[in-house]
Parts: structure tokens; C-alpha cells; sequence
């Protein structure tokens, strides 16, 4: 299936979406030598539409979150088609009603997700891909374990049943993680072992990782949590909570909805209605969470980009920040 059949399918399945803005995530793990060049290709092709968003290019890959009018998605997948290494992409689709994002980036990285160890490569080792039907019968395997590989803020406000949240600040944490949790504890390499991440590309990598060190039952969830709400039953759905994502948008619910957590704009933190209500909550200045870790300096600065940011909307303008 081509990609632009692919965004077509998903519009015909969601009519309601054609006066939106269709969000995709997609990410391959590829040997991508003249990735430097692609960048020049990319913006080329880019500033002739009004697509905004985040394109890694890397050696091992691409990885990008991108949203625009259907119309601006169908030319980027068909531009996308021209080139051999970009044809097997897997774009996962989603829609908002309004853009979540400031402008388009290309990036050049050293890794398209980083865990700071250049032996890992998906390209050569990984573990298996799983659907949805048998994710869930893993997810209910006694003997199986299951592991969240994302941020501990991220799985704060959702997560699978059964799984193991290894608390870390970020991705490049997760080596570490395994070391202290399955290599010092002798964990068996034959233990049956099962990761997820938000839209699939983490988990990769993890198993790619463990499989590196000689576990033999490695499997992640195909497409990650995204892929699997969009194409799981309602009555199977052994998602619990709502999914952290990495626009304005924060969080989507199980019909892949904008949830109801916002973001405290200081510490990043996904907040709840609940959470807001706290006393330390200041909208775009502090929360709970980072009330007391902040000095009086960052609470005014945070406080003046806050209304920087409302004297822009009350212009029509968007508050972009700094750029990269």
C-alpha cells in the first residue's frame, strides 16, 4: 500500500476529518548514508507547502511528526514515494482543529531516538513485531513481562495493564535501567519480554538493544500505542489512562481525541483538571510538581513569557518562541 493510500484510507474512514488538520507520525530504521543531502530535498519541497512540524534525518533513518491539510499530506507522501528508501514507510494518522505546531524543522542528528550506544542497530537485530491480538494475549500472560519505555511523565497519565514503569527522565536512561533491573538480577534470557513506546520507534529500538545482549524473547508492540487505538476493538481495549503526546495537544484518549491534560509550560509535566486546581498552579509559570525546584527569577521569567503569549493571540499572531 502506497502512503498517500494509505492517508486515503484513513480519510474515508474519517470523513469528519477533510476540514482538519491530519497529524502523522512516521519513523523507519534504515541505512540512510546521504542523509545530509535529504535535508536539502526535504526543505525544497516543504516551503511550497504549509505542512509544520519535525523531521529527523539521521545515518540509522528517519523519524518525523508532521501535521497540514490533506491536500499538503498527499503531496509530501507522493513526494516521499519518489525515493526507493522512503517507500515502506508506515504513517500512523490522527486529527486536530487546529495546526499543533509553530513551523517545519529538518534535522540532521546523530540518531533518530537517542540511547547513546552506537552498536544498536534495528537494521540488523530486532525483536518481533507484534499485532494487536497477540499484544493483548501477551499483555495477559502470566510468565510474560512487560515494559513501558517511555518518560515517567509520559506514563504518568496512561499505560497498558501488567506493565513495568522503569521511571526514567529520558530514553538515553533506559541502558541503565536494564542493567540494574535485568542484567545485575540475572533475569533468564529466555524470559519472555514485551516493550511499547507511542508510536513504535523507542520500542524498536529497545529490543534491538536487548537482543544485542543475548535475550532471545524479545517482542514490541507494532505501530506502538497509537497504531494500536486506532485499530483495536473497543471491548479489547487494554489501554488504561489516556497517551502522552508531544504537541499542544498533550494527551489523546482512546478514540485518539485530544485528551484533558494540559502541560505546565515550566517543568513539562502533563497536567490533569485535578492537578490544576492545586494551589501552586499558575498557567504557564508553575505547578505541583515544579513549585519548589524553580527559583523566583525563572517564576517571572515563565510568568512574562505567559503574557507574551496572550498579547500574541489578542494580535491573531503565533508566539513562536526561540528558534533552534
Amino acid at each position: 500500500m502506497s502512503l498517500n493510500q494509505n492517508l486515503q484510507n484513513y480519510l474515508n474512514i474519517n470523513d469528519t476529518t477533510l476540514d482538519k488538520y491530519i497529524i502523522s507520525t512516521f519513523y523507519k530504521f534504515f541505512v540512510l548514508e546521504n542523509y545530509k543531502d535529504f535535508k536539502i530535498e526535504f526543505n525544497k519541497f516543504l516551503d511550497e507547502t504549509a505542512i509544520k512540524g519535525t523531521i529527523l534525518l539521521a545515518k540509522e533513518g528517519v523519524n518525523g511528526t508532521i501535521s497540514g491539510s490533506a491536500t499538503d499530506l498527499k503531496k509530501f507522501f507522493l513526494f516521499l514515494n519518489k525515493f526507493n528508501q522512503f517507500k515502506d514507510l508506515v504513517p500512523k494518522f490522527s486529527s486536530s482543529n487546529k495546526n499543533p505546531f509553530l513551523r517545519m524543522k529538518v534535522r540532521l542528528k546523530k540518531e533518530i531516538v537517542t540511547i547513546g550506544i552506537p552498536e544498536v542497530n534495528p537494521s540488523n537485530l530486532v525483536g518481533n513485531y507484534l499485532n494487536v491480538g497477540k499484544w493483548n494475549e501477551l499483555l495477559n500472560e502470566s510468565d510474560s513481562m512487560i515494559i513501558d519505555t517511555r518518560n515517567e511523565y509520559e506514563v504518568s497519565i496512561g499505560t497498558f495493564k501488567n506493565s513495568i514503569n522503569p521511571k526514567i527522565k529520558s530514553f538515553r536512561d533506559f541502558p541503565m535501567w536494564v542493567k540494574k533491573n535485568l542484567i545485575d538480577k540475572k533475569v533468564s534470557k529466555k524470559s519472555k519480554i514485551g516493550m511499547f513506546c507511542t508510536g513504535g520507534i523507542r520500542c524498536e529500538k529497545s529490543t534491538s538493544y536487548l537482543k544485542q545482549l543475548g535475550f532471545e524473547n524479545v517482542y514490541h508492540l507494532n505501530g506502538g500505542i497509537l497504531k494500536y487505538l486506532e485499530d483495536v476493538k473497543p471491548e479489547e481495549n487494554e489501554w488504561k489512562g489516556e497517551c502522552f503526546v508531544f504537541d499542544y495537544r498533550v494527551s489523546l484518549n482512546k478514540s485518539l481525541q485530544k485528551g484533558e491534560h494540559d502541560m505546565c509550560y515550566a517543568c513539562r509535566m502533563p497536567l490533569s483538571k485535578k492537578n490544576k486546581k492545586n494551589k501552586h498552579y499558575v498557567k504557564g509559570q508553575s505547578c505541583q510538581f515544579c513549585y519548589n525546584k524553580t527559583t523566583i527569577k525563572q517564576k517571572e521569567r515563565f510568568n512574562e513569557r505567559e503574557k507574551q503569549i496572550k498579547l500574541f493571540k489578542v494580535k491573531n499572531l503565533n508566539h513562536l518562541g526561540p528558534k533552534d
